[in-house]
């Protein structure tokens, strides 16, 4: 198994049996060093039970920002119940490491297959995010329409602003 998602699945699994969060192994590897923005996605039998991440990092490095969001994930995902002991060894990870976002001028320069979405509002400042890659997000349109519905805008009364990215995906 990837140690990305071993890591993610380490903390969940210390968090939701001891109610503690990991120290990060040591030595950290070289490339989980680097500051980024991440995704942890958790599900149970193919079925979703938590996704939580950031776009930006927010943490010293790579390391500390997996195991944090790996327990939100778990944890505060507002669309579930929090994860409960005995589903743990039923779970699967996916974590993305998102590159930088870049805005773009035009949806033509999106593909759902290859770039994440990040849809600002121009007024509210509202933001939403759909991660690239995903099952059943098959054009550009549906990708932006999900990701602005996510953020709450509405576009009848605000112009968005449109950001793209790529991801790195580990998957157990």
């Amino acid at each position: 198994m990837n140690y990305i998602v071993s890591l993610a699945r380490k903390a969940v699994e210390e968090y939701i049996l001891g109610g503690k969060t990991i120290v990060p192994p040591e030595p950290i590897p070289k490339t989980l060093k680097k500051r980024a923005g991440v995704f942890v996605t958790i599900e149970n039998h193919g079925k979703l039970r938590g996704c939580i991440g950031t776009y930006r990092p927010t943490k010293e490095n790579l390391t500390r920002e997996i195991i944090d969001n790996a327990i939100s994930a778990a944890t505060s995902d507002y669309r579930f119940t929090g994860i409960k002991k005995d589903e743990l060894g039923d779970l699967t990870y996916t974590i993305y490491v998102l590159d930088s976002p870049e805005e773009i001028c035009d949806r033509s320069e999106l593909n759902p297959k290859k770039y994440g979405v990040i849809v600002k509002g121009a007024i509210s400042n509202r933001i939403g995010l759909l991660l690239p890659g995903l099952n059943g997000i098959n054009n550009i349109n549906e990708q932006i329409s999900i990701a602005v519905q996510k953020a709450g805008i509405n576009l009848k009364n605000e112009k968005i602003i449109l950001y793209r990215f790529t991801a790195d995906k580990y998957t157990d």
